[in-house]
């Protein structure tokens, strides 16, 4: 049996060698490597050069400077550096039991499965290593969410949310992944149905450090999930509407420090331009800036774009109530509605437009329906 370990690592100094002395024991009739691809800020990457020196067992280190995708960007990266293509993903923390990984690695060598989750919530598993019953709430109720949302993908899968897996890189399409946080295995069951088993295992406890589960972490696991569910147009749909709170709390907090209306209006309206171009730039195109126009020339495009559409739409909207007797609420929705496909359109195929090649022309019908079906489609479970 031979087997890649990929460990994503950020400050787990004081796992290291524990971690490696268990999985040299638990191994020793299995051909492995373990590769730690290292986030960290303090002694990690010497900690496992020094570890890596006096092991049993082959052990490599990527210590990444750019820390693209977070830990699933990290997991990435390993995969894509292992020797095998079985690989083995666990956490550097000792939660994940380096002694199940005989159990998870034979059963993906039986050959008639692509992936084996070792899962906390099947016959046999248990989640004592959370820190409390709100922790395992949070870990029920985001586990609860991820099945409905994907309920084919994840139908034979109890656990999507673990971190402790086994995959046949070969039935993946790695360079198709784009890792946001910390749930890569929820990233590769909804990108592509997988034939899957599970073994159980207990989450154990810390060996030593802190969680690195947080409040921003929790954003981030929202964030990936309606990526991938609905794509690119749910999350522009998100903050869009974030922005649209957002003017109306400053509306409200300008007005009543005695500020005029319509100064108000038009701060509001300008400052939630700029923070919407920057949450888009981070969440939702994020994929496409390195072969788009610089990111003064995108905030530029944007900039002008959402405000002639606010100067346009607020006359439509005038007329609207005035002529058409509708009214104000309803004829908002309406050109709100209009002015968010307008926007996505605008800002996929011109803000985020690829640099003009000199490669043969296609016909531009074609490559604007084609673009347009990718982003707003792409990924989900349609």
């Amino acid at each position: 049996m031979q087997l890649s370990i990929v460990v994503p690592t950020f400050n787990e100094a004081p796992n290291i060698a524990e971690l490696v002395r268990r999985v040299s024991e638990a191994t020793a009739d299995m051909d492995v490597e373990v590769i730690f691809v290292d986030d960290s800020t303090d002694a990690t990457p010497e900690t496992i050069r020094e570890v890596a020196d006096a092991a049993s067992i082959p052990v490599r280190l990527i210590h990444r400077q750019d820390h693209i995708g977070g830990l699933g960007g990290a997991v990435v990266t390993g995969i894509q550096a292992a020797t095998y293509d079985a690989c083995l993903v666990m956490d550097g923390d000792l939660q994940h039991p380096p002694e199940d990984i005989p159990l998870i690695a034979h059963r993906l060598d039986v050959g008639d499965v692509d992936l084996v989750v070792a899962s906390r919530y099947v016959a046999g598993g248990e989640a004592h290593g959370l820190a409390d019953k709100s922790r395992v709430m949070v870990s029920r109720s985001s586990t609860a969410l991820t099945k409905a949302m994907f309920p084919r993908r994840l139908k034979d899968v109890s656990d999507p949310m673990t971190g402790f897996f086994a995959v046949d890189r070969r039935s993946i399409d790695i360079d198709d992944l784009q890792p946001r946080g910390f749930k890569i295995l929820l990233e590769i069951l909804a990108r592509k149905t997988m034939r899957v088993a599970e073994v159980p295992f207990s989450f154990a406890d810390r060996h030593a450090g802190d969680s690195k589960a947080s409040f921003r972490q929790g954003l981030h696991f929202l964030v990936q999930l309606a990526a991938l569910r609905f794509g690119k147009m749910s999350l522009f749909a998100i903050i869009g509407g974030l922005g649209a709170v957002a003017n109306v709390l400053i509306v409200w907090a300008l007005t009543h420090l005695g500020m005029d209306y319509i100064v108000a209006a038009v701060i509001a309206a300008e400052l939630t331009i700029v923070a919407n171009f920057l949450l888009i730039e981070r969440f939702v195109f994020q994929d496409m800036r390195s072969e788009a126009s610089g990111v003064w020339s995108r905030f530029a495009k944007s900039f002008t774009f959402n405000n002639v559409e606010l100067i346009i739409r607020i006359p439509v909207m005038a007329l609207m109530v005035g002529t058409g007797h509708i009214s104000a609420v309803l004829a908002t929705a309406i050109t709100l509605v209009v002015a968010f496909f307008v926007r996505f359109v605008f800002h996929s195929l011109v803000v985020y437009a690829p640099k003009r090649s000199k490669a043969a022309p296609v016909s531009r019908t074609r490559q604007v329906l084609r673009e347009l079906d990718e982003q707003a489609m792409a990924p989900g479970e349609l």
